[in-house]
């Protein structure tokens, strides 16, 4: 799969999939990202697909050294399931 992009412009995180792409949307304070909402085509719904999405969208607000903040119920879930990134959580 690609790799996970920035979309400053439309403020949102993005990942290209045969064709297609899945998307984060989020709104940006000084200090957090607050992921609103995510979606992925249906064509592409259970591969995974979003999964790598956010994993590269935690890892890009890391690099840039921000904390994150759940307003998603996918994201939320995600953290959850995953500790490695409990130290983005703001």
């Amino acid at each position: 799969m690609a790799a996970v992009r920035d979309n400053k412009a439309q403020s949102r995180f993005e990942l290209d999939v045969e064709g297609g792409v899945a998307f984060a949307n989020y709104r940006a304070t000084p200090t957090a990202i607050i992921i609103t909402h995510t979606e992925t085509p249906r064509a592409l719904r259970g591969r995974g697909v979003a999964s790598e999405l956010v994993q590269g969208a935690l890892e890009l607000i890391r690099a840039d050294g921000h904390k994150v903040i759940a307003g998603c119920g996918f994201v939320v879930d995600y953290l959850q399931k995953h500790p490695e990134f409990v130290d983005l959580t703001a």
